[in-house]
Protein backbone atom coordinates (compact mmCIF):
# COMPACT_ATOMS: atom_id res chain seq x y z
CA UNK A 1 0.00 0.00 0.00
CA UNK A 2 1.31 3.60 -1.17
CA UNK A 3 0.56 6.02 1.72
CA UNK A 4 2.71 9.34 -0.27
CA UNK A 5 -0.35 10.87 -0.94
CA UNK A 6 -2.52 10.26 1.99
CA UNK A 7 -3.32 13.49 3.57
CA UNK A 8 -3.68 14.33 7.65
CA UNK A 9 -7.40 15.51 9.01
CA UNK A 10 -6.71 19.37 8.14
CA UNK A 11 -9.20 20.26 11.28
CA UNK A 12 -7.86 18.06 13.64
CA UNK A 13 -4.26 18.24 12.79
CA UNK A 14 -4.98 22.29 13.23
CA UNK A 15 -6.24 21.96 16.43
CA UNK A 16 -3.65 19.54 17.47
CA UNK A 17 -0.92 22.62 16.13
CA UNK A 18 -2.79 25.25 18.22
CA UNK A 19 -2.48 22.63 21.02
CA UNK A 20 1.04 22.22 20.73
CA UNK A 21 1.70 25.92 20.49
CA UNK A 22 -0.26 26.79 23.44
CA UNK A 23 2.23 24.98 25.32
CA UNK A 24 4.84 27.44 24.34
CA UNK A 25 6.15 25.08 21.48
CA UNK A 26 6.63 27.67 18.50
CA UNK A 27 9.29 26.00 16.72
CA UNK A 28 7.80 26.92 13.08
CA UNK A 29 9.64 24.34 11.35
CA UNK A 30 9.00 21.40 13.37
CA UNK A 31 5.59 21.97 13.68
CA UNK A 32 4.94 22.57 9.49
CA UNK A 33 6.74 18.87 9.05
CA UNK A 34 4.97 17.65 12.46
CA UNK A 35 1.71 19.30 10.34
CA UNK A 36 1.90 17.43 7.00
CA UNK A 37 2.20 13.65 8.79
CA UNK A 38 -0.76 11.53 9.09
CA UNK A 39 -0.74 10.15 12.39
CA UNK A 40 -3.48 7.66 11.89
CA UNK A 41 -0.92 5.97 10.01
CA UNK A 42 1.69 4.82 13.02
CA UNK A 43 -1.45 3.53 15.53
CA UNK A 44 -4.17 0.57 14.30
CA UNK A 45 -7.40 1.30 13.22
CA UNK A 46 -8.72 0.90 16.50
CA UNK A 47 -7.08 4.04 17.87
CA UNK A 48 -7.21 5.86 14.29
CA UNK A 49 -9.80 8.12 16.00
CA UNK A 50 -7.33 9.14 18.92
CA UNK A 51 -4.60 9.47 16.69
CA UNK A 52 -5.02 13.65 16.77
CA UNK A 53 -5.46 13.84 20.10
CA UNK A 54 -2.17 15.35 21.83
CA UNK A 55 -1.65 12.00 23.66
CA UNK A 56 0.41 8.89 23.63
CA UNK A 57 -1.21 5.50 21.99
CA UNK A 58 0.04 1.77 22.33
CA UNK A 59 1.64 0.42 19.33
CA UNK A 60 2.54 -3.14 20.78
CA UNK A 61 5.36 -4.41 22.56
CA UNK A 62 4.55 -2.35 25.82
CA UNK A 63 5.83 0.24 23.75
CA UNK A 64 3.94 3.75 22.80
CA UNK A 65 3.47 6.58 19.92
CA UNK A 66 4.40 9.51 21.86
CA UNK A 67 2.73 12.75 22.42
CA UNK A 68 3.16 14.93 19.56
CA UNK A 69 3.84 18.02 21.33
CA UNK A 70 6.95 15.92 23.15
CA UNK A 71 7.61 14.66 19.99
CA UNK A 72 7.75 18.62 18.33
CA UNK A 73 9.46 19.68 22.08
CA UNK A 74 12.23 16.89 21.62
CA UNK A 75 13.02 17.37 17.54
CA UNK A 76 12.77 21.26 18.58
CA UNK A 77 15.22 20.59 21.00
CA UNK A 78 17.55 19.22 18.52
CA UNK A 79 18.09 22.34 16.59
CA UNK A 80 18.79 20.69 13.14
CA UNK A 81 19.67 22.79 10.49
CA UNK A 82 19.28 19.83 7.47
CA UNK A 83 23.10 18.88 7.27
CA UNK A 84 23.35 16.72 10.44
CA UNK A 85 23.65 12.80 10.80
CA UNK A 86 21.21 11.77 13.72
CA UNK A 87 20.98 9.05 15.82
CA UNK A 88 17.46 7.58 16.81
CA UNK A 89 17.13 5.25 19.78
CA UNK A 90 14.12 3.48 19.73
CA UNK A 91 12.27 3.16 16.51
CA UNK A 92 9.09 2.27 17.68
CA UNK A 93 6.43 2.94 15.00
CA UNK A 94 8.46 5.09 13.09
CA UNK A 95 6.67 8.72 13.76
CA UNK A 96 9.58 10.69 15.24
CA UNK A 97 11.72 8.90 12.83
CA UNK A 98 9.49 10.53 9.17
CA UNK A 99 9.78 13.62 11.12
CA UNK A 100 13.38 13.47 11.78
CA UNK A 101 13.99 11.98 8.07
CA UNK A 102 11.86 15.76 7.28
CA UNK A 103 14.83 17.68 8.54
CA UNK A 104 17.89 16.12 8.67
CA UNK A 105 20.17 14.68 6.20
CA UNK A 106 19.81 11.38 7.42
CA UNK A 107 18.93 9.03 10.21
CA UNK A 108 19.93 5.92 11.74
CA UNK A 109 17.56 4.39 13.85
CA UNK A 110 17.69 1.80 16.52
CA UNK A 111 15.62 -0.70 17.61
CA UNK A 112 15.39 -3.47 20.01
CA UNK A 113 11.91 -5.51 19.22
CA UNK A 114 12.32 -6.95 15.98
CA UNK A 115 8.28 -6.77 15.05
CA UNK A 116 7.90 -3.11 15.65
CA UNK A 117 10.86 -2.34 13.77
CA UNK A 118 9.83 -4.09 10.54
CA UNK A 119 6.40 -2.74 10.53
CA UNK A 120 8.34 0.81 10.73
CA UNK A 121 10.64 -0.41 8.18
CA UNK A 122 7.58 -1.18 5.52
CA UNK A 123 5.49 1.93 6.41
CA UNK A 124 8.70 4.43 6.30
CA UNK A 125 8.89 2.97 2.67
CA UNK A 126 5.49 3.39 1.59
CA UNK A 127 5.18 6.50 2.67
CA UNK A 128 8.45 7.22 0.14
CA UNK A 129 10.88 7.98 3.26
CA UNK A 130 14.35 7.14 1.89
CA UNK A 131 17.27 8.95 4.26
CA UNK A 132 16.69 6.20 7.20
CA UNK A 133 18.88 2.95 8.64
CA UNK A 134 17.56 0.36 10.62
CA UNK A 135 18.86 -1.75 13.00
CA UNK A 136 17.60 -4.39 15.61
CA UNK A 137 19.77 -4.17 18.89
CA UNK A 138 20.70 -2.35 21.75
CA UNK A 139 20.12 0.93 21.29
CA UNK A 140 21.71 1.74 25.09
CA UNK A 141 25.21 0.69 23.21
CA UNK A 142 24.97 3.10 20.16
CA UNK A 143 25.40 2.08 16.81
CA UNK A 144 29.61 2.51 16.76
CA UNK A 145 30.12 1.45 13.07
CA UNK A 146 27.91 5.03 11.97
CA UNK A 147 29.57 7.11 15.12
CA UNK A 148 29.79 10.03 15.53
CA UNK A 149 26.86 11.64 15.11
CA UNK A 150 25.79 15.25 14.91
CA UNK A 151 22.55 14.70 16.81
CA UNK A 152 21.20 11.87 18.89
CA UNK A 153 17.69 11.35 20.18
CA UNK A 154 16.20 8.56 22.78
CA UNK A 155 12.76 8.49 23.24
CA UNK A 156 12.89 6.24 26.11
CA UNK A 157 13.67 6.79 29.81
CA UNK A 158 16.75 5.12 31.38
CA UNK A 159 18.06 5.20 35.02
CA UNK A 160 20.63 7.65 33.77
CA UNK A 161 22.40 9.24 30.25
CA UNK A 162 24.02 5.81 28.92
CA UNK A 163 27.25 6.46 28.46
CA UNK A 164 28.19 4.94 24.79
CA UNK A 165 25.46 7.27 23.92
CA UNK A 166 28.11 10.55 25.01
CA UNK A 167 30.91 8.99 23.60
CA UNK A 168 29.67 8.74 19.74
CA UNK A 169 28.20 12.36 19.95
CA UNK A 170 30.31 14.57 17.59
CA UNK A 171 32.05 17.38 19.43
CA UNK A 172 29.61 20.22 19.15
CA UNK A 173 26.50 17.93 18.93
CA UNK A 174 23.22 17.37 20.76
CA UNK A 175 21.84 14.47 22.63
CA UNK A 176 18.42 14.56 23.71
CA UNK A 177 17.31 12.02 26.16
CA UNK A 178 14.58 11.20 28.88
CA UNK A 179 16.14 9.83 32.19
CA UNK A 180 14.52 8.91 35.38
CA UNK A 181 13.32 5.49 37.04
CA UNK A 182 9.67 4.54 35.87
CA UNK A 183 8.30 5.23 39.51
CA UNK A 184 8.78 8.88 39.82
CA UNK A 185 8.34 12.10 37.11
CA UNK A 186 11.46 11.60 34.62
CA UNK A 187 13.51 14.87 33.28
CA UNK A 188 13.81 15.74 29.80
CA UNK A 189 17.56 16.39 29.28
CA UNK A 190 19.50 18.16 26.60
CA UNK A 191 23.38 17.36 26.61
CA UNK A 192 25.72 19.33 24.56
CA UNK A 193 29.27 17.75 23.93
CA UNK A 194 31.41 20.87 24.39
CA UNK A 195 34.69 18.70 24.37
CA UNK A 196 36.21 14.93 24.40
CA UNK A 197 35.84 15.30 27.98
CA UNK A 198 33.13 18.24 29.07
CA UNK A 199 29.35 18.48 28.45
CA UNK A 200 26.53 21.07 29.25
CA UNK A 201 23.34 20.24 30.57
CA UNK A 202 20.11 21.57 30.43
CA UNK A 203 16.41 20.07 31.67
CA UNK A 204 13.59 20.76 29.44
CA UNK A 205 11.15 19.52 32.02
CA UNK A 206 9.11 16.76 33.47
CA UNK A 207 8.64 13.71 30.50
CA UNK A 208 6.85 10.07 31.35
CA UNK A 209 8.37 7.57 28.88
CA UNK A 210 8.53 3.95 28.77
CA UNK A 211 11.95 2.09 29.78
CA UNK A 212 14.90 1.91 28.25
CA UNK A 213 16.07 -1.42 28.06
CA UNK A 214 19.67 -2.70 27.51
CA UNK A 215 23.19 -2.82 29.03
CA UNK A 216 22.91 0.28 29.89
CA UNK A 217 19.67 0.85 30.52
CA UNK A 218 16.71 -0.48 32.85
CA UNK A 219 17.24 -3.72 34.12
CA UNK A 220 15.57 -5.50 32.19
CA UNK A 221 15.93 -8.74 29.38
CA UNK A 222 17.06 -7.74 26.58
CA UNK A 223 14.79 -9.26 24.13
CA UNK A 224 15.30 -8.16 19.95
Amino acid sequence: MHLKNIQPNTIRMKRLIEGIKKQGIADDKVLAVLATIPRELFVSKALATDAYDDACLPIGELQTISMPSVVARMTSALELTGTEKVLEIGTGCGYQTVILSRLCRRVYTVERHKSLSEHAVKRLHDMGITNFTPLVGDGTLGWPAQAPFERIIVTAAGPWVPAPLVEQLAIGGILVIPVGPQETAQKLLKIRKLSATETSEENLGPVAFVPLVGQQGAAQTFRA
